[in-house]
């Protein structure tokens, strides 16, 4: 598609009546959360022949909350201006080809529902509010008028396009009115008929009543009398017909010169194909209206499923309609419409855009209403991106709106061809992974969990494995079964699917039998390498392709490196320290096998590392390795990396997703960023490399989006640096617009359980990150509304994506008025101190309360009761009227038998249990003596109180234990859990106790009991210890989680989960912990990283101090050391970039000695190193580390300690008398620098270890035969290459008093930093034009330049050795060939998809940018015009293969400095000072030249000396 990216944008928002527009031309905008999408129709949009004519263009960027409508000038010459309205208050005018903000306004107040450019008024912009306000704006004249019709809520407006002041007004109580503006909003007519929410008003194009011929209307009622009297000069006596949508199901046909209804039309219930929605559903319906311009008796409706109709209005007693699409299957929405655009196109096209709750934008061609194009869109954020490995261009994009998008991004009749997958989703689709070889079989994991497997090439739903992550799933990954062949399906089951969820487990799913129980690898991990200690929480799972080896990423930052098919554990990276979000394997197709062992990893730290596992994985070790140095490092993004991949184009090629908003282009091998990526708005969390295009990248994001970009088009190199920028406007754009004071904060405090725990609040939290998602009223969707962080598991630590939310963000309404209440409770809890003390003197309440007013009565009353209470005594046989006598006076019952006291007591209970008394009724009930009755009633009511229970045991011990159990089950609904657990002690229930504390979070509680009533071995404790520490290391509690974990006796947990802070202090600590604990490798590696720490801060006594807490990391004391003395060193000279540094160590300065003598003083002191096994010994334990090779991005301070790793070997070797490991140790060491271009250190460690150059080693070294001589021929030619460089600047410059030759270290400023711009690494850079024409020197400086250039000379005949020469031009034959076939096979797939795509003129760009890219560096045309075969190329590479072979090896083992390189320095030399270098030398020089510079590099440069 040319050459913008391509964009799937995000879903047109829902439920607006006017949120899309077009103007003549071919524009078109639709508003999509808080932004409008502008798309180009028709020729204008400049696309590949033969697809669909449109292209995304562009975005209006700038409002903070849902853009709720949006209109385009739609007057000649002002098509350019654009108005939005949005529920951030705002109403916003565009200019769309710069897409700036002309000007703005905030009049409304409330929530702007309506907004209509005048089609006759160039400058005037109507808008309605919620509340039933108007504001009418004028543009040009910055005007504004307040109307307010009615007090109810406006859902759309359409201004006249015949007369400028009439606007009619649509509300959602289904009433219509036309509105003078030019009276201050004088209702010229109210329009009475529907009765539900009025979605769409369309006025007819052409003004009078003439072109419709409609009859009186059957079955109309009468006509209205319009409010406000209309005149004969009043514009709408010639009246005008209105058409209006309503969600009542009908269409009606208004006349304004009557002001009356002539026409209803009543929508069909059309019978779906493929099913639907059911038709009755009345919040299924949005009836949206487009009156067409041309055909005044014909209108376009939407209906009840998303068809469109066109309705013919000449025959309205027949109610005839044709069916858009009505012959192709499929080409219809599936859901609702909203909005209906007419767009006219450059070549006069008449076309129809509409917007759907499909999340589909589709274009109708008005002439044979037909579907001419879809452009899909996405209802949620981009989180997985696959490319299928067998269907070639089949990229399948998880979204979080729970469907599942197929693209096939090869199509050639359509640029989005994209499928929706939506059946047994359901959720977030957060996790996807093609199968390698199975045609269409796509796996998925969503944020609840569920892990499932789709056919994409059927319409059958997708089988579900039974078994659910607790969490999201973060990760899928298809690899071999484990252990081989456990799942026992035969042949067949060559792949299975791993799973990798939130809650930190792998689930192995057989595809074949997904009903059945997936298999957790830990189990077979812990078996297979006897693990004791806790596992960690894995995050992310990745196997290598040939499928030998998986990667496990993990919570704390760890990756483990597995070996089928039992999981034997060969290595551990201790490189992030923060959690693991992403891995990936080098393709296994690069020109070197060895980069298949690469493997890239990112985290939420911000930096990425590539580590090679070759030498681990082929030499297979006995126990696990522990890699704690990457290969190469990665740095430039600002916040966490969520996605990589690696070009399947390149080696050594990566791209990365980050939460920074830009993905980055890297070449790993050389550490440098190639290109960046800033398109979206969002923060980044996938990424993809086209499998087809070399240039082409596909990203997405959180802002809905999915870009398809090319590297070449990028303007930046490297990611933004400073601030977060992403991160800080989402947290602006969260802040609600009324701010909570700070005194109300506490109220916070009140609902902690119910609401801060459960997660909730960060889904609300993370809406008002953006606009409430279009389905506000819409099951499906409203969830994704609230859409959350990537992994929905928000309330974990082992989340990837962490919210980022503020409490102010809580409902704001809601908690003011918490608080107010809370403060008006106070108010009255202050005065209440002093009634509460004349409280305790009032008389308390009395037991028998009826009885009391009972015996209070009237005199005659009483002398009755003692009448009924003596007959009573005394009647010698039962007495009806006696009985019913004592039934109306129970108070009697004191005075008579049992049982009437019992009624009596029955009466006065139930009195006090409708008084609300509950505690005297159980009093009374005592007094009678049925205390198990009481029990149960007030258990039964939930009653109990601590004095019934307290009683209990006097109805036996049975009844107590079950009161007790009770009153605990109350006291749990009443959150009083830890009183719960102390009455289940008294009991002896400790077990039941404890596990109720555990159940609620009261650890400590349940822990201080289980340690006071258990056994100390029993196994409760030490769960309750892992439990507990468990939260306390998701909540970020490390100090007091390590505290558990030591209690549970997993010292190496405690010691690992106190790292995790990754500060200098906590990795100490932990360092001491695992010392004290015995886990003396885990306390190496942690005192090493709490060193590693404490050097970039350049605390070097802190280092050193953190280096003695274990005797195996002497060796690196003694690294440390001398990386400070050279430090110091450089220092001193202003050569580090450190100008002074806090803390050095107080060693002894002996500043006579050379540097090794003043290193090893230190060593002898301080580390008591004085015999040669002593040296010896530390040798063998630095000697196994190894650092990978230096690249010219390789950080200063990492390149400085791996050089002097090298140079403490060699200092060592040399006390410990072995001469030969010595030159190999300087020799690394001045390689280091070299490859990092890095001049200034090389010279450094020339002139501090080889001050007197390099006779004496030779000495040392004695037999001329030893294995050692390449090794120190080519140390002694780096040697001499340095003071060669150093001659030549001293021709240019003025020369100082000590010779150039030794004292390097003391040039001028100026002179160090020419020795950085002029790198010896590329020999492109000494480019003669450098040179300048020989400067005035003093006969002086003349003898002793001469002098040296004697000396120089004779050791320059070294530096020219031919052998070299021709290896070093077979090596660079050999990369030029793997290049040119590399840049061949990209050419040739680019063509082969030309081809494949268009054959019209775009057809041969492809070939022509291929063309020269293929020649990069090229600059001779006769080289650029000259096509290379295949064969030829071959033949190159054979040769030059052949070459090396025959070459000795001594010269093959050890890098050498650029031989032709140093021939151009000595011809330069040769052509400012003759004198200097003798003709014999510029002849060798010359022939050398000539020989081996045929490659293009010294082509240009020989062709440039001899122009």
């Amino acid at each position: 598609m040319g050459q913008e990216p391509r964009t799937l944008p995000p879903s047109p928002n829902w439920y607006c009546s006017r949120c899309s527009d077009a103007v003549p031309g071919g524009l078109f905008g639709f508003a999509a959360r808080t932004s409008v999408f502008l798309v180009r129709v028709g020729p204008g949009a400049d696309t590949i022949p033969g697809t669909p004519p449109f292209r995304v263009i562009g975005e209006l960027v700038g409002h903070t909350e849902k853009v709720s409508g949006f209109t385009f000038c739609h007057h000649p010459g002002q098509y350019n201006l654009c108005a939005t309205s949005s529920d951030d208050g705002t109403v916003k005018i565009w200019e769309v080809e710069a897409k700036t903000v002309v000007t703005e306004h905030a009049l409304h107040q409330h929530t702007i529902s309506a907004l209509h450019w005048s089609p006759r008024v160039k400058d005037l912009i109507v808008s309605g509010d919620e509340k039933g306000v108007v504001f009418c704006y004028w543009l040009n004249r910055n005007d504004s008028q307040h109307l307010f019709i009615e007090p109810r809520t406006i859902f759309c407006l359409t201004c006249s396009p015949h007369h400028e002041d009439l606007v009619a007004i649509g509300y959602k109580d289904g009433i219509v009115v036309i509105i003078d503006i030019s009276k201050k909003g004088e209702v010229m007519h109210r329009l009475r008929g529907h009765d539900d929410e009025i979605h769409s008003i369309a006025w007819c194009p052409l003004s009078g009543e003439d072109c419709l011929s409609i009859n009186q209307e059957e079955n109309s009622e009468e006509p209205e009398i319009p409010n406000g009297k209309v005149t004969a000069q009043t514009p709408v006596t010639k009246g005008c017909y209105l058409a209006t949508g309503s969600k009542d199901q009908t269409i009606r046909i208004w006349s304004c010169s009557r002001g009356r209804g002539v026409m209803t039309l009543k929508l069909p219930f059309l019978k779906r194909r493929g099913g639907g929605v059911d038709p009755t559903v009345k919040e299924r319906l949005w009836l949206t209206l487009h009156w067409p311009k041309d055909q005044p008796t014909q209108l376009v409706s939407s209906c009840f499923g998303g068809e469109l109709l066109l309705w013919d209005l000449t025959q309205s007693w027949r109610r005839k309609y044709t069916l858009f699409s009505g012959s192709s299957e499929g080409q219809n929405h599936s859901r609702i419409v909203f909005n209906l655009c007419p767009l006219q196109t450059e070549e006069d096209k008449q076309l129809l855009l509409s917007i759907s709750m499909d999340r589909d934008v589709k274009c109708w061609d008005m002439a044979t209403l037909e579907c001419c194009w879809t452009l899909p869109s996405l209802g949620g954020f981009a989180y997985s991106l696959a490319f299928s490995p067998v269907d070639t261009g089949c990229l399948a994009i998880g979204v979080g709106d729970g469907m599942i998008r197929v693209w096939n991004t090869l199509s050639i009749k359509n640029n989005y061809d994209v499928k929706n997958f939506w059946q047994g989703v359901k959720s977030k689709v957060t996790a996807l992974c093609w199968h390698l070889t199975k045609e269409g079989c796509l796996a998925f994991g969503t944020d609840d969990g569920k892990v499932g497997l789709y056919d994409t090439y059927s319409n059958k739903p997708p089988q579900i494995s039974s078994t659910y992550h607790k969490k999201t799933v973060y990760s899928l990954a298809w690899g071999p079964p484990v252990p081989a062949m456990a799942l026992g399906e035969g042949d067949r089951l060559s792949l299975t699917l791993y799973s990798c969820g939130g809650e930190g487990i792998v689930l192995q799913h057989n595809p074949w039998k997904l009903s059945g129980e997936a298999f957790d690898i830990n189990k077979l991990i812990r078996d297979t390498n006897s693990i004791k200690y806790k596992l960690p929480v894995h995050t992310e799972i990745s196997w290598k392709a040939d499928g030998k080896i998986m990667a496990l990423g993990n919570e704390d930052g760890s990756i483990e490196i597995f070996k089928a098919p039992n999981l034997k554990l060969i290595c551990t990276i201790q490189q992030h320290h923060k959690l693991v979000n992403t891995i990936s394997w080098h393709h296994e197709h690069g020109s070197q096998p060895e980069l298949s062992y690469l493997m890239a990893s990112g985290s939420n730290n911000a930096v990425i590392y590539v580590h090679n596992l070759q030498t681990v994985i082929e030499s297979n070790p006995e126990s696990p390795v522990t890699i704690t140095e990457p290969y190469r490092t990665l740095s430039g993004h600002t916040a966490k990396i969520t996605s990589l991949a690696w070009s399947p184009h390149h080696d050594g090629r990566l791209v990365s997703a980050s939460y920074d908003g830009t993905a980055q282009v890297w070449d790993t091998l050389q550490e440098e960023p190639l290109c960046n990526f800033r398109g979206h708005r969002g923060r980044l969390l996938c990424i993809a490399w086209s499998p087809l295009d070399p240039d082409c990248i596909y990203s997405g994001a959180d802002d809905f989006c999915v870009y398809k970009w090319l590297t070449s088009m990028q303007e930046h190199s490297r990611p933004p640096q400073g601030k977060k920028s992403i991160e800080l406007e989402k947290k602006r754009l969260s802040q609600p617009k009324p701010k909570p004071k700070k005194k109300k904060k506490p109220t916070l405090r009140v609902p902690v359980k119910q609401g801060l725990c459960d997660g909730n609040e960060e889904e609300s939290v993370k809406e008002s990150l953006g606009p409430v998602e279009n389905g506000v009223s819409d099951q499906e969707t409203e969830e994704e509304a609230r859409e959350p962080e990537p992994p929905c598991g928000v309330t974990s630590a082992v989340s990837k994506e962490p919210i980022i939310c503020t409490p102010a963000a809580l409902g704001f309404e809601k908690s003011k008025s918490t608080i107010n209440n809370k403060v008006t409770l106070l108010k009255k809890d202050v005065p209440k101190e002093k009634p509460e003390a004349l409280i305790k003197k009032r008389k308390a309440r009395s037991m028998l309360p009826l009885s009391t007013s009972l015996d209070h009565r009237s005199k005659e009353e009483l002398h009755q009761d003692c009448l009924v209470l003596a007959t009573t005594k005394h009647s010698k046989g039962p007495n009806e009227d006696v009985s019913t006598d004592l039934e109306e006076r129970f108070h009697l019952g004191l005075f008579t038998d049992r049982a009437t006291l019992y009624r009596m007591i029955e009466v006065e209970g139930k009195s006090h249990l409708e008084n609300g008394h509950p505690e005297l009724y159980h009093q009374l009930m005592l007094w009678k003596g049925d205390l198990k009755g009481v029990l149960q009633t007030a258990a039964e009511r939930g009653e109990l109180t601590d004095n019934l229970v307290a009683m209990a045991p006097v109805a036996g011990y049975h009844v107590w234990v079950w009161a007790v159990e009770a009153f605990a089950k109350q006291l749990c609904f009443q959150d009083q859990y830890v009183k719960a657990a102390s009455h289940l002690l008294s009991i002896h229930k400790v077990y039941e106790a404890v596990e109720l504390l555990k159940s609620n979070h009261f650890y400590r509680e349940a822990i201080a009991i289980a340690k006071a009533r258990l056994r100390p071995e029993d196994p409760i404790i030490k769960d309750l210890y892992l439990s507990w520490g468990a939260i306390l290391e998701k909540d970020g509690h490390y100090a007091l989680a390590a505290k558990c974990y030591l209690g549970a006796t997993s010292a190496y947990d405690a010691a690992k989960v106190l790292a995790k802070k990754g500060d200098a202090a906590s990795l100490r600590t932990a360092a001491e912990l695992a010392s004290i604990v015995g886990e003396n490798e885990l306390s190496a590696s942690l005192a090493l990283r709490c060193a590693q720490e404490l050097l970039l801060a350049r605390n070097w006594v802190g280092a050193q101090e953190a280096l003695q807490l274990h005797t195996s990391l002497k060796g690196q004391r003694l690294v440390f050391c001398l990386l400070e003395l050279l430090s110091k060193h450089l220092e001193e000279k202003q050569l580090s970039e450190g100008k002074s540094s806090f803390s050095y160590n107080a060693w002894p300065a002996d500043s006579e000695g050379s540097f090794v003598e003043r290193v090893t003083a230190v060593w002898k002191s301080t580390f008591s190193l004085d015999s040669p096994e002593q040296y010896q010994a530390a040798f063998q334990q630095l000697q196994k580390i190894k650092y990978p090779s230096a690249t010219s991005n390789t950080p200063s301070k990492q390149l400085l300690l791996h050089i002097c790793h090298d140079l403490t070997l060699a200092v060592l070797s040399q006390e410990a008398g072995s001469w030969d490991a010595a030159v190999e140790g300087l020799l690394r060491a001045v390689i280091r620098s070299y490859d990092s271009g890095n001049f200034t250190i090389m010279q450094e460690v020339h002139s501090a270890f080889l001050p007197q150059g390099c006779d004496h080693l030779r000495d040392k070294l004695g037999d001329h035969q030893s294995p050692t001589t390449p090794a120190f021929k080519s140390l002694k030619a780096f040697f001499i290459y340095g003071r060669l460089y150093e001659f030549w600047w001293s021709l240019s410059g003025p020369c100082h008093e000590s010779s150039v030759w030794v004292r390097a270290a003391h040039r001028s400023k100026t002179s160090t930093e020419q020795s950085q711009e002029v790198d010896s690494v590329s020999p492109e850079e000494t480019d003669p034009k450098v040179s300048q024409p020989e400067p005035s020197r003093t006969p002086e400086l003349d003898v002793r330049l001469i002098e040296e250039s004697e000396q120089m000379q004779n050791a320059c005949k070294e530096l020219l050795s031919e052998k070299h020469a021709d290896l070093q031009n077979a090596q660079r034959t050999v990369a030029e060939v793997q290049e040119t076939l590399g840049e061949m096979i990209r050419q040739h797939q680019k063509s082969q998809l030309c081809k494949s795509t268009a054959n019209g003129p775009d057809k041969n760009e492809p070939e022509q940018e291929g063309e020269s890219l293929s020649h990069p560096q090229n600059q001779c045309k006769e080289e650029k015009n000259e096509p290379v075969s295949l064969p030829e190329l071959t033949k190159r590479l054979t040769e030059a293969n052949e070459r090396i072979a025959k070459l000795p090896e001594s010269i093959k083992t050890w890098p050498f400095p650029d031989v032709l390189e140093c021939c151009l320095i000595l011809l330069h030399v040769g052509s400012q000072c003759p004198s200097f270098v003798t003709q014999e030398m510029q002849q060798q020089a010359q022939e050398l030249l000539q020989k081996y510079g045929n490659t293009k590099v010294y082509k240009r440069h020989y062709q440039t000396l001899y122009a």
